[in-house]
């Protein structure tokens, strides 16, 4: 007979929620022209390594642009017999419940399972409907005709049909966790475009924004003096400064 679903996900580590981003930064980050960009100069300037290009974690949205609160899911593989555990209607996985306890605006961001699926399309309408602002998996996702036609935007490193519900064990929530060879903190801000997937930790936020700012009205003057003809060899000292010889 089959398992009764353990809707208490009673396996799951789950830690206390990280504390809240204020909104009026979430708005001054999406006022940002060029979005994962200038906050991946902000991060070089501060020696952070927090950027994931988007031929690694590709959007199924690429005209979207997120900035929220990471909820961590961290996935382990489960060995176990497919057959049997779809049978016994065995199941580990927990990308549901991350959704669950995420708040309208936060990005849920998975340390996920390659070649299955660790976010399908049922649970993106569930973080849909959440008013999730998106999610960031590295794994396999599947579904994405459904996340799509929601506007629920995921960048993942693949896209699959198999599912992880019987292949896979969701370990942590809001743990510390690996997104492509980033630390990520429950709590941290994701900042995700078509260029790519910035993690900027919770402690640096405010310097973050201020430094981006600086970045965006400085690249704002520096297009308007192209559009005007500035000459070339200006343009290149005010992006690169006058070096000398030595």
């Amino acid at each position: 007979m089959p398992e009764a679903p353990k809707q208490n996900f009673d396996w799951v580590n789950v830690h206390p929620m990280p504390q809240p981003i204020d909104d009026t930064i979430i708005a001054r980050f999406l006022a940002l022209d060029d979005l994962s960009a200038t906050v991946a100069d902000a991060l070089d300037a501060l020696g952070i390594n927090g950027c994931i290009g988007s031929s690694t974690l590709v959007p199924t949205l690429p005209s979207e642009r997120i900035v929220g609160r990471a909820i961590t899911l961290r996935n382990s593989p489960s060995r176990v017999d497919i057959y049997k555990a779809v049978t016994d209607g065995t199941w580990l996985m927990a990308e549901i419940h991350a959704v669950e306890v995420a708040l309208p605006g936060d990005v849920v961001v998975v340390s996920g399972l390659p070649e299955v699926s660790n976010m399908g399309g049922l649970v993106a309408a569930m973080a849909r409907r959440g008013q999730l602002a998106g999610a960031i998996v590295d794994g396999a996702v599947r579904d994405v005709g459904q996340s799509r036609r929601r506007g629920f935007p995921i960048w993942s490193r693949d896209i699959t049909p198999r599912t992880g519900k019987w292949r896979g064990t969701s370990v942590e929530i809001n743990g510390t966790i690996a997104l492509a060879g980033v630390t990520v903190e429950a709590g941290d801000l994701v900042v995700a475009d078509e260029t790519g997937v910035c993690i900027v930790p919770h402690s640096v936020i405010d310097d973050v924004i201020a430094r981006c700012e600086a970045i965006d009205s400085r690249e704002a003057k520096m297009f308007d003096d192209i559009a005007a003809g500035l000459p070339m060899s200006e343009v290149i000292t005010q992006l690169y400064g006058i070096h000398s010889a030595h």
